[in-house]
Formats: C-alpha cells, structure tokens, sequence
C-alpha cells in the first residue's frame, strides 16, 4: 500500500498566539473567529462552489504544537484531573499516532479577497493562530447530528464553568468587539483541572494582550491586562 502525505491546503488564524487559554472543543465559544487562508494552488473560486449554502463545516487540522516522536496508549484527559488515565483513541487529546485535529465550527461568510482570493471565516474555533488545515467539508444534519449519543466519561464535565469577575476598567483595555470572546474563554477554565494553586497568577495570550487572572473556588478574577508586542502576540 502507497501512503500519501498529507500537505496543508491553507492555514487559519485565530486570537490565540499560544494552546493555553484555548477552548478544548470546538463550538464552545461562537465569539471566537478565524480565517482560513488558503495556498496559492487552491485558490480557485469554483472549488468553493456551493460551500455557502451550509451554516457549518468540518475543519481537519494538524496539532503543529503537540509534535512527539513517540505516541502513547494512554493519556490524562484535563477535565479528569490529570490523574486518571484513558486510552488515547477514547479522547481528543493532542499527542496522537497522527497529529490529527478536527472540529466543526460555524461558516460566516466566504470572502473572495484579491490578494489571497477564497478565504473562509468561521467562528467556534479551538485552533493556534497559524494551525495548518488539511482538508474542509460541509456539515449534514441528517448524517452529522446524533442527539441521542451516549457521551461517556466527558458527560460529567460538559457543564463545567466558572463565574468571572472582570473589573470594567480592565475589560475596557481589550478592544470592544473581543471582550465578550474573552469573558466566555475564561468561563471555560484554561487551566489544567488538576492545577488548584489559588495563590498562581495564570495568564492568557489573546487578541494581542495578556490577561492575568486568579482562580479561587469557581471564582475567576481578572487582576491584569497588558497589551502585547506584535512579536510577542504572534500577529
């Protein structure tokens, strides 16, 4: 059998410069965008052809920042606490045989732009700004969507948030149009569900600035904001 390597078709970019901070599924933050831009050589209108008419795609992506040379049967799912381990191929974590990502976010509009043609803006996302995509298909409904679906071990972990407090002279500081992406990230708990220090001052990379937070009990507070360089902010 001839195995075919994969090469990326485009690549999308995002708020997020660095993993930590970053929703772990996709869809469950609407307000965080990205745009995928593709390689010269799928650039053609025709191959976007139809793709307007579905609300919502199916992205394969390559985890560019989890490479390992050895995989592993087991991992640590973060929402378990760390501690408890599960067979690699019954989670989505990052360290996998292949480095395959795959998430369905919401199609907002298809931009033909000229200097990059087709590019494809989505929102939901849980990628690095700068994640390689592979391939894109339309989501269907009827094949797509089981309602029914039994959820395992995750079942107990989907309704996991915390209350924010994100002082107004703070938020003011991140530009209007991300402040409420930015609120509904933190809500999600970024940090590892086995890390309970109160006393750490964690901070999240987003839009450009870094947001430096607490966490004690299921209370997130926001202690800094401070704007980063455009090297540093990944843009």
């Amino acid at each position: 059998m001839i195995e075919r390597c994969f090469r990326p078709i485009g690549y999308i970019y995002t708020d997020f410069p660095c993993k930590f901070g970053i929703p772990r599924q996709s869809g469950l933050v609407d307000e965080l965008k990205g745009k995928i831009i593709f390689e010269p050589e799928f650039r053609q209108v025709q191959a976007f052809r139809g793709l307007e008419e579905f609300s919502h795609i199916w992205v394969l992506w390559g985890f560019s920042e989890s490479k390992r040379e050895r995989w592993a049967a087991t991992v640590t799912p973060p929402r378990l606490g760390g501690r408890k381990r599960m067979g690699v191929f019954a989670t989505r974590a990052p360290y996998r045989p292949n480095n395959i990502g795959l998430s369905c976010v919401r199609l907002e509009k298809i931009e033909i732009t000229q200097e990059y043609g087709p590019v494809v803006n989505v929102a939901g996302i849980d990628m690095v700004s700068g994640t390689p995509v592979y391939d894109i298909k339309p989501y269907i409904v009827y094949t797509d969507c089981h309602p029914d679906a039994a959820q395992g071990y995750v079942s107990g972990t989907i309704k996991h948030r915390l209350s924010v407090v994100f002082p107004g002279e703070l938020l003011s500081v991140l530009p209007e149009k991300k402040r409420d992406a930015a609120v509904k990230v933190l809500e999600q708990d970024p940090r590892p569900a086995y890390d309970t220090d109160e006393t750490r001052l964690y901070g999240v990379e987003f839009a450009g600035y870094d947001v430096r937070f607490r966490v004690a009990g299921n209370i997130l507070t926001v202690y800094e904001v401070e704007k980063l360089t455009q090297r540093e902010s990944g843009l």
